[in-house]
């Protein structure tokens, strides 16, 4: 009788378990510019499991993406941003934790990536909020050359040569790879990234016209997501 009691216990568990694996969390970042929707990767677990947290919990909603750089990327996420005054210097603001870092070859900073910031902390922890997305550039073989030496110097990781054709076309920032946490990508909107990384921005790259953020995000079933945005899931 124990036996079937403890079968009858565990198998919600495991049907709930085994439907979380046909779902993933979409998160829908909402701008004046535009939308952008975003995954999430399993193998940064810890940053996942932080992000969505704060999504959840409505963290980001009316904050500022307060550096942006053309041809590099942009970034939010200070919570000290959501009252900014007009030239206000940010992003040292975050919560009183950070999140280990999680670094996988595998992900790198291609356009769209979704990253991690973080200060000079030894360990290269991530911040427990900030992040950035890729803009990025397009690199010709010459000037990837370059970025090579530069991740050497920074004892980052050095692009796989299909990391490489995709710096070479689609285009990133190569020197970050190995030093920052990349976590998610964003998989509709990308031209929301262009227009956001051009606006005029004062000496500190804080753009002169607010631009503010939502977010919200949702369970849905990987196929549906698939089928929408044409994001493929590797197999397992």
């Amino acid at each position: 009788m124990k036996q079937v009691l403890l079968i009858l216990c565990l198998l919600p568990l495991t049907l709930v378990a085994q439907n979380k694996k046909k779902k993933d969390y979409l998160v829908k970042l909402t701008t004046d510019y535009g939308t952008m929707h975003l995954i999430l990767y399993d193998q940064t677990p810890k940053h996942k499991e932080n992000f969505i947290k704060l999504v959840d919990s409505s963290f980001y909603n009316g904050l500022l993406f307060h550096r942006v750089i053309q041809n590099f990327m942009i970034q939010g996420g200070d919570p000290n941003s959501k009252n900014a005054q007009p030239g206000q210097a940010l992003g040292s603001g975050g919560k009183n934790y950070r999140v280990p870092a999680e670094f996988v070859p595998e992900l790198f900073h291609k356009k769209g990536t979704l990253a991690a910031a973080r200060d000079n902390n030894p360990e290269k922890a991530s911040s427990s909020c900030q992040f950035y997305i890729v803009q990025g550039r397009v690199w010709d073989e010459a000037s990837l050359a370059q970025q090579r030496d530069r991740i050497k110097g920074m004892n980052g990781h050095l692009p796989t040569e299909e990391q490489a054709n995709v710096y070479k076309t689609l285009g990133g920032t190569p020197h970050l790879d190995g030093n920052y946490t990349v976590f998610g990508e964003v998989i509709d909107g990308l031209a929301v990234v262009d227009s956001i990384a051009k606006q005029p921005r004062d000496n500190r790259d804080r753009p002169q016209k607010d631009v503010r953020m939502n977010m919200e995000g949702k369970w849905i079933k990987k196929k549906k997501i698939t089928k929408q945005f044409g994001y493929i899931y590797a197999k397992k």
